[in-house]
Parts: C-alpha cells; structure tokens; sequence
C-alpha cells in the first residue's frame, strides 16, 4: 500500500485542549486492497506541520510547533491566534500532492475563524460590556453576534485569541492591562444604575476607545485657609496655637476646618488658550474661574459636547456615592463642594485614585504625596527616678511593673506633645492641622494609638517586660500586644513605630540582664561550708540579682556543674539578708529527695530543713505549725499535687524546681499545681530546658514569668515553626528573649574551668540470634497486615505497641514472651544469655572492665531487663548487683547510691538502674562507665543519665557505651538522630509519637529486618 507522500488526500481533525491551543492530527487516505473502501494512515507530525504551514511565516513555517498527543493520535499544538490563520486562510492552502479534508468539528471552526478574523481586520474587538456588569473580564466581536451563541469553544477561542492578538501587539497590550488592573475598582461601579449611558460611554471611560472630547473635568481639593488670630489670643513666637481649654482662650490645637472641593472644566489640550477654564457652580452651572456670579454656560467650541459633559460631572457622585450633593434634578448634578476633615482624607486616600483611573483629572495639595510615605514614631522617655528603694528590695517588682514615660508623637519634622496626640487619637481624624502643619495618621495608626493609650492609661507608662523585649529585639515596632495583635482592629500590616529613650537606671538594669557578669559585687554567704567555684559564685549572684527585681531565673548549667551548691548558697543568702522571710520550698523528683537532704545537710548544716513525704506527712491545719521556723521544705512532684490544699496555703520565699524538665507539659496536674503555688521569687533547675519540643522552654518560662513568652498558641506560631526548622532569625529572636533569665554554662567552656577528663562516647554493634529474627519478622509481618484498616487514634495506638515489642525483642526475647519473673533470675544464666547477643555483649564487657578495677552504670527503660541483667551479672561476676528502680523505697534507694559511692572491696561495682528512676538527680561519679543498654531515642534523656557520672568529681576518663541492634529499627533510628541533633541539641519531636505520623511506606522502611545482619 502506499502511504507516503504522494496524490493521497489528508484528513485532518482538530480538537480544542484545555490549554487554549488547538491539536491538529491528520491521516492519509488510501484505497483498501480491493480498490473499493477507503484506509487510512496517520501523518508524522512534522510532516503535517510543513504541508499546513508552509506558507505561515509566524511560525517560521509550522517549525515553532510542539507535537502533541491527542486522542490517541499524535500531532501539533496550534496557538489561537495562529488557528485564526489556519481554519480563516484553510482555502487558499495548497498541498501540491493531494487535497486536505476536515472533519465536521473542524468545519465549524473554520466558520467561527472567518468571523474571528474579519473582525480583528475590522478593530471590532472590544471589551464586553454586558459581562463586565456581570462581574467577568470578556471579550465580543462588535457586529457579529453569531459568536454569542456558538457555544463555549467560541468564548474560550475568542478569549485566548484576544489575548494572544494584544501580546503581538504592544499598544494594544498596554491599553487591556490598564482595563484589567482597573477591573476591581472599577467592578463596584459597574452595577450601579446608570453609571454609564451605553456601551460606547462605558469605552470611553475605560479608555479603550480614543476620546475626542476638547475638555476633561477636573476636580481640585483646596485646604481651608488658616484662620487669622483673635485679637485676645496670643500666638507664642514658634507659631504655636494655645490648645483648647487654656487660660489663653485660644483655639484647639487640631483644625477641623472645611475643606474645598472644585468641578473644573478644563482643555483637553493644555496649549490651547480659549475656552478657559471653566467653574462648576452648585446648581450644575458654568462660570468663569475665579468669577462669581457669571454663569456664562458652555463655550460655542464645546457646545456639541455637552451631553458627555453633564453626563461626566453627574458620573462622580455615581462613581463615589458620599461625594453625591443635592438638587438631584439640576442639569448636572456636581460632587458636593465642602468636605470635613474626615471627608477630605476619604477624598485623598480613596476618592482620588478611583477618579483617577475613570479619567477625571485629580488636582490634590501639593504637601500630600509627601505627607502620605511619612511614617509616625512615638518617642518615649522614660521618666528619671530610682529603681530600687530601702531594704535591698527594688521598687520594680517583676515583669509587669508599670515603667513611666513622657511620650511624644513625631510626624516629619513635627513633634506632638502627648496631649495633642491624644485628642487626635480620641478624635479619630485621619487628617489634622496642627500649628499650621497638616498631618496625616492613616485608621490602623489611630486604632493602635487607641488601644495604646487604653492600655498605658492615664499612668503614660508600659509594662517592664515590653521595655525589655523591645531592647532585648532591638526593635522600633510595639510589641505584639500593646499593637492589638489578633485582635482584628485596623490594618495589622501597619505598625506603629517606637523610639524609647531609657533613664540611666533602666539601661543599667537592662545591662546587667543581657551580660551576668555586668553584676554588682556579691559574697558568698557566712553559713555556706564548701567553696564556691568562680562560675559557681557567678550563677548564686545572679540567682539573687533576679530576686532583688522579682523575675524568674532558669539555671541550665550543664549535668554535674553544680545547680545544688548554687541554690544553696543563693538560699543561705535570702537567709542572711532577710532572715524574717518565710521559707523556701524545693519540688524534686521522688529518687533524689535523699540526695537533696545530703547536700543541704554537707553546705548549709545551719539551716533548718524539713521533708514533706511519706505516709507520715502533715496534713492540713497541722502543717502551717509544722513548717514554722523551717528555712527550707523539701517535696515531690507527686505532693505538689496531692498536696497543693496545704502547699499554697503558704507564700515561700522562693519557690524551686529541680529538674525542672519534670513540668515540661504544661497540661499535666503536677505542672498546674506546681504553677499555682504562691512565692515570692520563682527558680527553675535543669540541664535541659528543651527535650524534644520548645512547648516545653515555654511550659518552664510560664512557670518563672507567667505571661513573658505569652500565651502557648501565640508562642508556637511566632517561634515554633520557625525555631524547629532551623529559621535562624526566630531562633535568634528566642535566644534574646529567654537569655536575662536562663543562665546555661557546659562542662567543656573554658570559662568553667573544670577541667574534667575525658568523655569517650562509643557504639556497641550487636545481631539478632535466629530466635529474634524470627519474633521479629513476624511481628512486622502482623503489623502491615493490620495498620491498613486502622485510623487515627487506632493506628498509632497499634504502632506504639508494635514498636515496644520491637524494642522488648532486641533486648532479649524473654521480655517479648512476657516470661515470668522467677525464670528470668532463676539460676543456669548461659541460657539466657545465649538468646540475646546484646545481654551476651553486656556480659562480656562489663567482667573485662570489673577485672581492670572499673565500675560502671547500667542504664535500661524495662524493669523486667533489670532484673535479669542483675541476676546474669550475679551470677557471672560473683558479687552483689544492685538494680534501682522506681518501686525501691526511699530508704533503699539512698542506702543503694551511698554503698556504690562509697567504693570499697566489698562494695558494688555494677549499678544497674532504670532510666526514670535513675536517670536524673544523682550523684554516681564512682562509676567510669556508662552502658545504655537500650536505647531512650532521646539524647537529651540519655546525657541526663550519662551525667550521673561525667560531673564535678569525676577523676578518670568516662566511657559511653550505646548498644544498637544491626539490622532493626535501632539501627535506622540511631542513623536518624546522629541527623537530628538541632533544638537544645535534643532532636525528634514528641519522643516516639513522630513515629506514628509516617507513612506505611515510611514505616515498613523504618521496621522492616535486615537480613544480612542475622547470625
């Protein structure tokens, strides 16, 4: 057959896309074999493209064309415009070897690209009016109304074809951008009732079509002339206008005088000295300029004109409806012509531009562009006076201390006394003369002033804490709360600008904040028996600095620096400076209560100190007696809780968290009992104030300065994001803030001076035996096949539990199985021993390093691992193995930590706890190595433990010992947080709770077994 290039006619078929082009595709068409019923072939794409367009110049003969696919054939993508020269020319193509066909649909395109193209030839393409009443930017043919109701290819095609046309033609392009960006103004004007007489008046108000008109109305804005002064009011020899009220009797110092607005008839033609320009008198007739009472109607040159005149100076009280004046029914109805202040910056600010765009010239007072980019600034000055007062004691007492200032208002080179800026603000008048010069405060300035002045109130001050984020931010915007923000009032966009000048008290207390060792000389206390390290001596100074002006402190020294022996020494100097005081109270974990009751009893054996704990504990009316003369109580976060009837029946002196970490969730009822407790100074301790998410910083700063950090939802959306995404200026933001009141120093800072030994931190790779191999496969198997018919809560609850499992198996499989307790300890060890590398390992090392005389920490999160981990070592290392742990009992506990800290032949060696238990709080520096047995996926939690060795009286060289699990999810996680060291150095949010949010795919990657590790 024959299919090729040849006398063979071409089918074409055209298919309008959703892109605006149209896909032309074509077929030869052949005789079948037996001569009788027609074939078909398909045209190549490019060859189709030089037979169709090889006379079309534009598209450099059809090679500027993109092949497509279309309906299952493939062929060209053919521009709008250039489908007008296609279909409208489709006769005069000549395909020298054979005829072209169209199908049916390309039939009808043909008829509508002969319109198409007759009317561009003709300039009938114009705007269409009755679509832009409609709300929609369309276009029409003039005179060829078949288009209309062609269906809705004509209206697309028509569309892309305009648009297309006008981009090929520059002029043209401008004029339609013109119309387009006028479209919203314009839109709200185009459905009032005869705003335009017909469509050829609504052309030439868009500008589309060319005005002949020898005139345009203009419209003239003059300010009120400044009145002259009263004989009996003296005006002072700067020019200022005594303000209302004053003995004087001169007049206010804002004007609210009339203002002028002109109907103008002016040339089109600003060369042409006859007709001249022409007033609009109030009943709608014409006068000279300047010549009253002359009404000489319309010139003979413009006579002809005149309807498009009266129609034009009726258009504006129609185009701006407040501008409307009465008699309605004079010949033309002109704009009113006296404007009140108000309405005069209603005619600047939104008048003007509609006119403007509507082709009315615009005449406005010179100072206005000027006046309108001048940005305002408050200027305050704080007053002078003394910050602190008799007695040691500073009359600025925390955060919202109210800070006195003389405020000043500036405008350019204008300067508003704070009464004149509160009666523009009361008055609310966007537009104001004062003392001969206008100024202009737009309604979003004028609402914050407002609300400023509500707040402040008749005291012209701000709170203390607003003074300091300003200084501490370096910024010149009001803070978010004195500028309503979310409250909804004015333009948010807009802030008002603040200079602040502080008195040289204030800059030095704020100095002081920003640098602790700009602190003023403090002694270490008479009572306290120990000495105090240099840093040491710096952080209890700083503790009572913050106390002497009421904030919160956060003291965040690094593990083993020594937080104890500074709280001591800061307590023991309240003692001595305010030896009346009521006492101190101390929330500490349950596990460290002891270890509290030691440290006292060694640094400050004078002061008398109290432990509410236990079944024994006074209850209430009792312990209001049982506290007197106490210098400090001491209790749990569990009683701070239970017993919140009795604690805050006592205001404290000072009120302090250790691990403070332990409030972290702002919703729990040990946090909110511990947050209405009542004191007189507020201290946090904590090596990690962040953990996983900066919710937590937050919950800790509400706790020492309620209100500094504001609300929880507006904390998260101003830092959250932007911190735990590495946005490095809302990180630097937070930072400034939280830096007067959290004190952090780290054991490597050469500052410290510690000069500890090293800390070497090291991996522990270990298999699966085939035992947890197989456990482990199929309990991953069980989790795909279910996650897929969960949801929501469902889901995560049954990953949770998979990924404990999981955690369970790598341990060992006895956990797994939920094997009893008494065949976990029970003797004949090598058995267990033997189902679990990881115990194997364990084993292995810690009899090398008990046979170098080393002593080591054994940190695990299951209770049932630490039982079987102090039964295998028992029995391997022939030597008592205690294992603390939450059920140990208090007396237990501190019998435990002081058998091991005290050494010795006979003494432990091994210490196995659990991670909660054991993980803060303690003081175990005997030890010189530390296992983490499974893993916390949280290196904040697990340095906390770590810490428990590596601190001030660690003499040897510390070693970390982390065991992963190849081939699991250990593994991947571990590769995960090696990654996610960012935040506080502490990492995946929400613990394992992430977890839960990835995806099945994600998940099966995360769990799924690698074999190759299974030995």
């Amino acid at each position: 057959m024959t299919t090729g290039i040849g006398t063979n006619p071409i089918k074409v078929r055209v298919e309008w896309r959703a892109d605006g082009t149209f896909a032309v595709s074509g077929e030869w068409k052949y005789s079948g074999a037996d001569g009788k019923r027609a074939r078909y072939a398909p045209v190549e794409p490019t060859q189709l493209k030089h037979l169709l367009m090889a006379w079309h110049a534009p598209s450099y003969y059809g090679t500027l064309l993109e092949t497509v696919q279309t309906g299952g054939f493939e062929g060209f993508a053919l521009p709008a415009d250039w489908a007008v020269d296609l279909f409208a020319e489709s006769d005069a193509v000549a395909n020298p070897f054979g005829s072209v066909e169209w199908d049916e649909q390309a039939e009808d395109i043909r008829r509508i690209a002969r319109q198409l193209k007759a009317a561009a030839d003709a300039g009938d393409i114009v705007p269409d009016y009755d679509a832009w009443r409609q709300g929609r930017l369309a276009w029409r043919m003039r005179g060829v109304d078949m288009l209309r109701d062609a269906g809705p290819l004509a209206a697309e095609w028509t569309e892309q074809f305009v648009r297309l046309r006008l981009e090929r033609q520059g002029g043209l392009l401008e004029q339609w951008n013109r119309v387009q960006a006028a479209f919203p103004a314009m839109q709200r004007q185009a459905l009032a009732d005869d705003v335009w007489a017909d469509e050829e008046d609504w052309l030439l108000a868009i500008g589309w079509t060319p005005d002949d008109t020898p005139f345009r109305v203009e419209l003239r804005l003059e300010e009120p002339a400044l009145p002259e002064p009263d004989a009996e009011s003296a005006v002072p020899p700067d020019g200022d206008i005594e303000p209302s009220g004053s003995e004087s009797g001169g007049r206010p110092p804002i004007g609210d005088e009339a203002w002028t607005l002109r109907t103008v008839i002016v040339p089109a033609d600003p060369s042409a000295k006859r007709p001249r320009e022409l007033a609009v008198t109030p009943d709608g007739g014409l006068e000279p300029l300047g010549k009253h009472g002359r009404n000489s109607g319309l010139p003979d040159e413009w006579a002809p004109y005149a309807d498009r005149l009266y129609r034009r100076i009726s258009r504006v009280g129609k185009l701006v409806s407040w501008l409307r004046a009465e008699p309605a029914d004079a010949q033309a109805t002109p704009p009113k012509s006296r404007l009140t202040p108000q309405e005069a910056w209603r005619f600047l600010a939104e008048a003007a531009p509609i006119l403007h765009d509507f082709g009315y010239g615009v005449r406005l007072p010179d100072w206005w562009e000027e006046l309108r980019r001048l940005r305002p600034k408050l200027r305050a000055r704080a007053r002078t006076g003394e910050p602190g007062r008799g007695g040691g004691r500073s009359s600025l007492l925390g955060l919202d201390q109210i800070v006195q200032f003389d405020w000043k208002l500036a405008i350019g080179n204008l300067e508003l006394t704070e009464a004149e800026f509160r009666e523009l603000a009361e008055r609310s008048q966007p537009l104001a003369r004062i003392r001969g010069q206008w100024v202009h405060l737009d309604p979003a300035t004028l609402a914050q002033l407002r609300r400023l002045m509500n707040r402040t109130g008749a005291g012209s001050g701000l709170r203390f804490r607003d003074v300091l984020e300003m200084e501490l931010l370096g910024g010149t915007e009001l803070p978010g709360e004195l500028a309503g923000e979310g409250e909804g009032d004015g333009d948010e966009s807009v802030r008002l600008q603040l200079e602040l000048e502080l008195n040289a008290q204030l800059a030095a207390l704020i100095g002081q904040l920003r640098h602790t060792r700009a602190l003023p000389p403090w002694n270490p206390p008479s009572g306290l028996r120990g000495e105090l390290r240099p840093y040491q001596r710096e952080g209890a100074a700083w503790l009572s600095f913050l106390r002497r002006f009421g904030f919160g402190a956060c003291l965040a020294d690094d593990m083993g620096l020594g937080k104890t022996i500074q709280f001591i020494a800061y307590l023991l100097a309240v003692r001595e400076e305010e030896p009346d005081a009521p006492p101190a109270l101390l929330v500490c974990p349950t596990s460290v209560l002891g270890n509290w009751q030691k440290e006292l009893e060694r640094f400050a054996p004078g002061l008398h100190v109290k432990l509410h704990y236990g079944p024994g504990r006074r209850k209430g009316e009792s312990f209001g007696a049982w506290i007197a003369g106490a210098d400090i109580v001491v209790t749990s976060y569990a009683l701070a809780h239970l017993d919140e009837e009795e604690l805050a029946s006592v205001e404290w002196t000072a009120i302090c968290l250790d691990e403070a970490q332990n409030i972290k969730n702002a919703q729990t009822k040990q946090s909110a009992a511990v947050r209405r407790l009542s004191g007189r100074h507020r201290i946090a301790l904590t090596g990690t104030p962040v953990e996983n998410r900066l919710a937590e910083l937050w919950s800790i700063f509400d706790f020492l300065n309620p209100g500094y950090l504001g609300a929880l939802p507006q904390f998260n959306r101003r830092f959250g994001s932007g911190v735990e995404r590495s946005d490095s200026d809302r990180t630097g933001a937070l930072q400034k803030l939280i830096q007067p009141f959290l004190l952090r120093r780290v054991k490597t800072d050469p500052a410290v001076g510690l000069d500890l030994p090293d800390k070497m931190e090291l991996k522990a790779y270990v298999q699966l035996t085939p035992e947890q191999a197989a456990l482990y496969e199929h309990t991953v198997n069980e989790l795909f096949r279910e996650i897929g018919e969960l949801e929501g809560m469902q889901r995560r609850g049954r990953i949770l539990s998979a990924l404990l499992r999981l955690k369970q198996l790598c341990d060992h499989p006895a956990l797994y199985n939920k094997e009893p307790d008494e065949l976990l300890t029970a003797e004949g060890g090598d058995m267990q021993i033997s189902r679990s590398r990881k115990l194997e390992r364990i084993v292995e090392m810690v009899q090398e390093l008990r046979e170098e005389g080393d002593r080591c920490l054994i940190f695990t999160q299951f209770i049932g691992m630490g039982r079987l981990l102090q039964s295998v070592l028992r029995d391997k290392l022939g030597e008592r193995v205690p294992f603390l742990h939450g059920g140990v009992p208090k007396a237990e506990r501190d019998a435990m930590i002081a058998e091991f800290q005290a050494g010795g032949a006979s003494g432990p060696g091994v210490f196995v706890l659990s991670l909660k238990a054991g993980g803060t709080g303690l003081n175990l520096t005997a030890a010189n190595h530390v296992f983490h047995y499974d893993r916390w996926w949280n290196p904040a939690v697990e340095n906390q433990a770590t810490d428990r060795a590596y601190r001030i009286g660690q003499s040897k060289r510390v070693q970390v010992h982390k065991f992963v699990t190849l081939g699991t999810l250990e593994e991947r996680i571990d590769e995960l947080l090696e990654r996610k060291q960012e935040l506080g150095r502490a990492i995946i949010g929400g613990g394992e709770q992430w977890i839960t949010e990835l995806s099945t795919d994600e998940l099966r990657d995360l769990f799924r077994l690698r074999r190759e590790w299974i030995q």
